[in-house]
């Protein structure tokens, strides 16, 4: 065996990066969902009172259309592991937060979204801070 190939380094992930890995593949099965909910409000499909884009207020169609597009779109960087998929995400998350957290009279009351998207955030925030003491110690 040669030198060089005795030094070779073999990089691969940590167990913690792969279920992180994992972690942003099942959110970016729920932001597909999301986005097709939201597109089913725009066509019409479901019945009811607001669930047709021509029947709702200006404020439910400006919020449905920018998530009906945002939630698809950070589905597709979240399933690719690309560093703007959590980004896009972000903008929904803070969008959706500030719709039945801020104006619940608008939007109405949903805190199990408002709390679904908090601890989304708080788990994504862990898994960056163990991610980087990990590469700081190997890095020591």
């Amino acid at each position: 065996m040669s030198e060089v190939t005795s030094r070779r380094v073999v990089l691969q992930p940590s167990t913690v990066e792969v279920i992180f890995a994992w972690f942003q593949r099942v959110i970016s099965g729920y932001c597909l969902l999301f986005g097709i909910l939201y597109w089913i409000r725009l066509i019409g499909f479901y019945p009811g009172s607001l669930w047709r884009f021509d029947l709702m207020p200006m404020h439910w169609q400006v919020a449905a259309v920018t998530l009906a597009v945002f939630f698809p779109f950070a589905a597709a960087g979240l399933w690719m592991l690309a560093s703007w998929g959590p980004v896009i995400w972000f903008i929904c998350a803070a969008t959706e937060t500030i719709m039945y957290a801020g104006f619940p009279g608008l939007f109405g009351h949903r805190p199990l979204i408002v709390a679904s998207h908090a601890a989304v955030a708080l788990l994504y925030i862990a898994f960056r801070v163990v991610i980087w003491m990990q590469k700081r110690r190997s890095r020591q």
